[in-house]
């Protein structure tokens, strides 16, 4: 295992890689319900439920991902050579996902339904052994989170470069033919992306080591839920990227209908993602101040308070709005590369109690979490337009459905920031002295000193939980 300072062009080349994910994940999370009910011509009640259905495979396919990535043995490691060999596949399929062959309704549903399970499927391949990466890089705590600030500013730096540049593209490209242009931008898009990846894989170094595992897969998922404090974090996951799905795929429909002015839609986004590029560099010198966990909590009351003000915000009043949005895009990046130090913090305690290191199933098992609660939210949004009788392409639209898309916009994402503010300041124990206590131990049978790395019960029970 590795003490050391990691360099900077480690840093990059890793936050690279989560860069070229966040083209897809962010594109889907803004456009794919809206380029499914306005360009594609699909019911938003079916697009909703393909959402969340397609998860019933991802509970599979995850736990598998990350069981064969911490069995995987190569001369570049257990995760790296997932990142550089699904890159080709998981780019042709994004350019499946965002095209438009004329079919009829019934067709296009099966269309959409079997290509946007695809994509789920690699982006699994890619981003389980990604996430996993991280948490063997290093196991020094402050390098893990100066890894993880840098990585969320290159991640939402490629958000906001695949986010913000997709509709100009779609408009440059395809002029009045949008499908064409939404096909050929993300093509465009998923040739950066494949470059990321590259990168990624040539610049990162796998130093924490863990012993073959020959466990039982069964006895792997077990040990996973046994872990009390990945259960809190897979929690604080669901909810999070739930709130920011939710924000984010009612985003366009409230710049539409609400502030009446589709064109401010890139300037809106674009506020938001300088707002998360100043989030993701805050997070270090924040942590390096305070218990990354008091942040955590902090944080995501200050985005319930922020949500629910949001609501009583009048429609005119966009300037207003865009305050609001800044500020949010701030916080909510702020918490998550928090959230990912607190998932790799996980692993060791798993480790700690056990004496068994299963990063890539722990990973894995989180990002099912994260698909699922996009899932939760993208149905969410299909199924409280369809409720609120929102008509694609229509030239006005009911009260009922304005009164939707504004609480789609504030009111859920603040109930969901709210509950994860509560769950974090209750269950959530890993703070610094704790965790401290877990990586000494750890170190220390690392060097083969004496001390037994299982924690007894009673030392658990009494270890200080706040800082």
């Amino acid at each position: 295992m590795s003490d050391g300072n990691l360099s900077v062009k480690e840093k990059i080349g890793y936050g690279l890689g989560d860069a070229a994910s966040h083209i897809v994940f962010d594109n889907v999370m803004l456009y794919m319900m809206f380029f499914y009910t306005d360009i594609f011509g699909i019911p938003a009640g079916f697009v909703g439920t393909l959402f969340l259905l397609a998860r019933v495979l991802d509970a599979v396919s995850d736990p598998c991902m990350g069981l064969i990535a911490d069995r995987t043995r190569s001369r570049w490691g257990k995760f790296r050579p997932w990142i550089l060999f699904g890159a080709v596949p998981f780019g042709i399929t994004c350019v499946f996902a965002y095209s438009t062959p004329d079919l009829s309704l019934n067709g296009k549903m099966i269309y959409a339904a079997a290509t946007y399970t695809l994509l789920t499927l690699m982006y699994t391949v890619v981003n389980i052994p990604y996430c996993a990466l991280g948490g063997v890089i290093t196991n020094n705590p402050e390098q893990r989170i100066s890894l993880q600030s840098w990585r969320f500013v290159l991640a939402t730096a490629g958000g906001m470069l695949s986010t913000v540049l997709m509709m100009p593209l779609v408009t440059l490209i395809g002029g009045e033919d949008k499908a064409f242009g939404f096909q050929w931008g993300i093509a465009l898009l998923a040739g950066v992306a494949f470059i990321m990846l590259a990168i990624c894989f040539a610049t990162t170094k796998e130093r924490v080591q863990a012993p073959p595992n020959t466990t039982p897969i069964r006895e792997d998922l077990r040990d996973i839920w046994q872990n009390d404090q990945w259960r809190v974090v897979g929690v604080l996951t669901l909810l999070n990227i739930m709130a920011v799905s939710i924000r984010g795929g009612a985003m366009m429909y409230y710049v539409t209908w609400i502030m009446r002015s589709p064109a401010l839609f890139t300037l809106f986004l674009t506020t938001w993602c300088v707002g998360n590029l100043i989030g993701s560099a805050l997070a270090k010198p924040l942590t390096d101040w305070k218990c990354k966990v008091s942040i955590f909590w902090w944080a995501n009351a200050a985005l319930a308070a922020l949500s629910f003000l949001m609501f009583f915000v009048p429609m005119q009043a966009s300037i207003t709005m865009f305050i609001f949005i800044f500020v949010i895009g701030v916080l909510h990046q702020l918490v998550t590369p928090i959230q990912w130090v607190m998932m790799s913090d996980t692993v060791d305690y798993g480790e700690w109690r056990n004496g068994k290191r299963l990063t890539g199933i722990s990973f894995a098992g989180t990002l099912f979490v994260l698909k699922l609660g996009l899932a939760i939210g993208g149905a969410l949004i299909g199924w409280m337009l369809a409720g609120g009788g929102y008509q694609a392409g229509a030239a006005a639209q009911n009260s009922t459905t304005l009164s939707t898309i504004i609480a789609l916009f504030t009111l859920v994402p603040g109930f969901c920031y709210l509950i994860s503010a509560l769950v974090a300041k209750r269950y959530y124990t890993l703070k610094t002295p704790l965790l401290k206590t877990i990586l000494a131990a750890l170190a220390q049978k690392a060097s083969s000193q004496p001390q037994s790395l299982h924690a007894p019960q009673e030392s658990f029970d009494n270890a200080p939980v706040s800082k």
